[in-house]
């Protein structure tokens, strides 16, 4: 719903990026309903005026037949002023869906109007405001994503880092430790041969090591 919504804005521009995941999908679907809401608005009030104007219309052209029939009037008769005045008197009509032209009807439309306006106002302000706090909502969540995939990235690095020297420690670990085996192999080899030209046993590594204990 989120993405027809987006593509419907957006039309024929490309759709900006944003990370999908739950959160920003939530927050854009609020703002959805949001935006959807005062479209339904703005539609009905338009189908509303026409329906006021087909009506007046109607209206309109049978009062021309009753001037036409009982006064012989039309708007070829009338003067300039009065036809203005009378176009006048037409549109203010329409534009406060007023039942008759009469003084009561007019101060009653307008007082009722500047109602709706008052409630208008009120409304669109609050989701104004709401809008506000979404749109903050989701920077704010948009730029902690990003600072986590940041340090997320940091620390692979580092992991990256740390096994390559824990490789490198292992690998010299084992390289001692094959070294201190060949040491001994060959320090054993040499006693022996040692031994076998009548060296004193008293002498030897283990020897020394033992009388130094």
């Amino acid at each position: 719903q989120v993405t027809l919504w987006l593509r419907k804005l957006y039309q024929d521009e490309p759709l900006p990026w944003y990370e999908v995941n739950e959160r920003t999908v939530d927050i854009l679907y609020e703002v959805m309903e949001c935006n959807e809401e005062a479209d339904k608005d703005v539609t009905l009030l338009i189908e509303d005026m026409k329906d006021w104007t087909a009506k007046y219309e109607a209206e309109a052209d049978y009062w021309q037949d009753i001037l036409r029939e009982s006064l012989d009037l039309s708007e070829f008769s009338l003067s300039q002023e009065a036809l203005t005045d009378f176009n006048d008197l037409v549109e203010s009509a329409l534009e406060l869906k007023v039942e008759d032209t009469s003084l009561t009807s007019f101060y009653s439309a307008i007082t009722c109007m500047t109602s709706e306006l008052h409630k208008t106002k009120s409304k669109n302000q609050e989701m104004e405001l709401q809008l506000k706090t979404l749109t903050k909502k989701l920077t704010s969540a948009l730029t902690i994503e990003k600072t986590l995939t940041e340090d997320i990235e940091k620390i692979k690095e580092s992991q990256e880092t740390e096994r390559a020297r824990a490789e490198t420690r292992s690998k010299n670990l084992n390289f001692l430790e094959l070294k201190i085996e060949d040491l001994k192999i060959k320090i054993k080899e040499a006693e022996n041969k040692l031994l076998d030209v009548g060296l004193d046993q008293s002498l030897t590594h283990e020897a020394l090591m033992k009388s130094s204990e």
